[in-house]
């Protein structure tokens, strides 16, 4: 519901703040006084097209905000991909500078023109002349109908989930038909390859893991061989031409043992010497190389490249190999059993089509009987509204199958006897547009959930018992939600739970419209205003008495 609205610099209006309430609010007076300027200000808030004409005389900028205390689902959704906390209700805030720049927040947050009218959307309804939404929609028919279904047929609900799971079936095993057919159409034609193929990788049989051992063994049998070059440069090192190292220190102790005399005074060197020799000649024989099996690097060499060619073939690595080698088999394993898997899905398919139709001939058959409901409920208030000559019906074509079935719905209408049915937009002037959409939302009240509706001079053309009738609908529209009415109509006006009226005054030759909401006294002159002109006369005054409800 809208519970405020503040105006700042928007063409007459300097500065404005109006606290509407729930039930049928009001908006009188004179003509010329601004009432199609809160149309405008209040559409800017939602989102319409801005129009630097609507900047005050000698402003840089003007500004609208209007704030609501429910939060509708639809706009929940929407506020919910931006992480806009609505918890505690919506402000839509709108500015326009007068170089035509304009900017939106919602709840303080900067948000796009297309997104605060999405929001503006499911908050507000507006009816009038030039403004007229939601069910000059096509797109919006179906949804309305079924919600209006779902509130007179008892099982509706069900009959709607029944095609939307049986959709379901059917459209996934579609695809899956698909998939299969498109698999099959293309490996039909790569049989040869995907069987040389697997017979390929079959017969290498490469394992997770495999491609990293083998060349590390490979590195370590390359390093081996290098390392046997070294050792025996080593060992030529201490066997120099021939003449082994230790050899030479034994021929020094064996020298150093022919000193003569009681006691050979070198006996500890010779020792030692002894000792060095043996010493050198277990290294010696330590470093004797290990010999390398040159049949099995050239075997691990010819399988480590083999893994690396096929990877390098499937463009894979080769740990992948082996999970490519299953994903061919598969689907060489499909082609052989393409046959029995086609007639198997093609089976399903017809089965969950079958159980799809017969569902959304349910829903189809629902849907009349909705329509019918719908039709009977609308004709019903017509006449009152001076639209006797009127007739509505509900257009049921078969479309494209979805998760809704099969129907299309357009909601057609012609005004006069004999003439052919149309869509809504196209079938009725402004002010029977206007009526005919009063009578459609009190028939579908309760189906919806925008609970503020707006009426732009919705009496046009109309009066006496077909005005009290008009009024008498509002009344009842605003009583499940919220309704703004700028009216002429005294009769209309009697019916408000909050009456508004709009003035004009000059001062400083500046003209300012302001609006306050009126009671009791004030009232009751301004509707005898409306019944008697510019001269308020006792019967007027009367006659307003008894116009205002209560």
């Amino acid at each position: 519901m809208l519970i405020g609205l503040s105006i700042s610099n928007i063409v007459l209006i300097e500065k404005l703040n109006l606290e509407f309430g729930v039930g049928l609010n009001v908006l009188t007076g004179e003509t010329g006084a601004g009432k199609s300027i809160l149309m405008d200000a209040l559409s800017l808030a939602l989102g319409a097209r801005s129009d630097i004409g609507l900047v005050r005389h000698g402003c840089d900028s003007a500004s609208v905000i209007a704030e609501f205390d429910y939060v509708p689902s639809d706009a929940n959704t929407i506020l919910s991909e931006y992480d806009i906390d609505c918890s505690d209700g919506l402000i839509l805030r709108r500015t326009l500078a007068a170089d035509g720049k304009s900017r939106a927040w919602i709840n303080d947050t900067p948000v796009s023109i297309k997104t605060l009218k999405s929001v503006g959307d499911t908050l507000v309804e507006i009816h009038g002349q030039f403004a007229n939404h939601t069910l000059l929609n096509q797109t919006t028919h179906r949804q309305t109908l079924d919600l209006f279904a779902e509130n007179n047929i008892s099982d509706f609900k069900q009959i709607l989930q029944n095609v939307k799971e049986k959709y379901h079936t059917y459209n996934c095993t579609q695809k899956r038909l698909a998939e299969l057919q498109e698999l099959l159409e293309r490996s039909a034609s790569e049989r040869e390859f995907l069987e040389h193929n697997v017979a390929e990788l079959r017969a290498l049989n490469p394992q997770p893991g495999e491609e990293e051992s083998l060349a590390t063994k490979r590195a370590n049998m390359m390093n081996a061989e290098k390392n046997t070059a070294i050792l025996n440069e080593a060992l030529e090192a201490l066997s120099p031409h021939g003449n082994s190292l230790d050899s030479q220190i034994f021929n020094v102790a064996h020298i150093l043992q022919r000193i003569r005399g009681d006691e050979n005074p070198y006996s500890e060197q010779i020792d030692r010497l002894y000792a060095v020799a043996e010493s050198i000649a277990e290294i010696s024989q330590s470093l004797t190389p290990k010999s390398t099996d040159m049949d099995d690097m050239d075997s691990i060499e010819e399988r480590l490249f083999a893994i690396r060619a096929a990877a390098r073939k499937h463009r894979v690595t080769a740990d992948e190999l082996p999970e490519k080698l299953r994903e061919m088999s598969t689907q060489l394993n499909a082609i052989d059993n393409s046959d029995a898997e086609l007639q198997k899905l093609t089976t399903i398919l017809k089965t969950a089509r079958s159980e799809f139709i017969n569902a959304a001939s349910d829903l189809h058959n629902a849907r009349i009987s909705a329509a019918t409901k719908l039709r009977t409920q609308l004709l019903h208030e017509l006449p009152d509204l001076k639209l006797g000559n009127a007739d509505f019906t509900v257009d049921i074509t078969e479309t494209t199958p979805s998760s809704y079935g099969t129907d299309d719905i357009t909601f057609m209408i012609k005004t006069n006897p004999g003439a052919p049915f149309a869509p809504l937009h196209r079938a009725a002037s402004g002010g029977e547009l206007a009526r005919l959409m009063l009578a459609m939302r009190v028939v579908l009240a309760g189906t919806n959930d925008t609970h503020t509706f707006v009426f732009d001079e919705i009496d046009t053309g109309i009066s006496g018992a077909t005005a009290s009738a008009v009024g008498a609908r509002l009344n009842k529209l605003a009583s499940a939600n919220q309704a703004l009415v700028i009216t002429h109509s005294a009769q209309v006006a009697g019916f408000a739970d909050h009456h508004f009226k709009i003035s004009k005054s000059v001062t400083d030759n500046k003209t300012t419209t302001s609006v306050h909401e009126i009671m009791d006294d004030d009232r009751i002159n301004e509707v005898a205003r409306i019944i008697s002109g510019a001269e308020i006369t006792p019967e007027s005054i009367t006659m307003a008495k008894t116009l205002i409800k209560g």
